[in-house]
């Protein structure tokens, strides 16, 4: 297992990504894919594209992102890809469902967009949980699921 201690860098740093584009020549850049919600830990394990076991550790003040650099060196580099963020569009049936689906989704801190009269609600986890603490309100015919992707 390979442990990475830390950030090195971003992609769009300009020496990094110099350096990115001649190993990229040579295949020698491997990616790790996370989810949105994988960048809020701290110590984490996971596979690269390559098949390298990575064991990720960050500093408290350390936060990944798409396109964080956890190692470059002459042979390879690891860089960070996040997985695209789902996102849940719910649907109010009035004025009054929709004070109390937004008073609901900010109790259980759930990360909101607002699309004019509809909510957007980012999924960070399994599609069913969220789906489950939303069932009262969409039995009440308070609220519609509108679209996920």
């Amino acid at each position: 297992m390979l442990k990475l201690e830390g950030i090195v860098g971003h992609v769009d740093d300009s020496a990094i990504a110099a350096k990115l584009h001649h190993l990229r020549h040579h295949g020698a850049v491997e990616y790790v894919l996370l989810a949105p919600a994988d960048t809020q830990r701290k110590r984490l394990r996971v596979t690269s594209d390559a098949g390298t076991d990575c064991a990720i550790v960050l500093a408290r003040d350390e936060r990944l992102e798409d396109g964080s650099v956890l190692l470059i060196d002459d042979q390879r580099a690891i860089v960070v890809r996040l997985d695209e963020l789902r996102w849940m569009v719910l649907e109010p049936a009035n004025l009054s469902a929709a004070l109390e689906l937004g008073y609901f989704v900010g109790n259980l801190h759930w990360r909101v967009k607002f699309d004019g009269e509809r909510l957007r609600v980012a999924i960070e986890g399994d599609e069913s949980f969220y789906r489950e603490r939303l069932a009262p309100m969409i039995e009440k015919r308070l609220a519609r699921i509108v679209d996920v992707g």
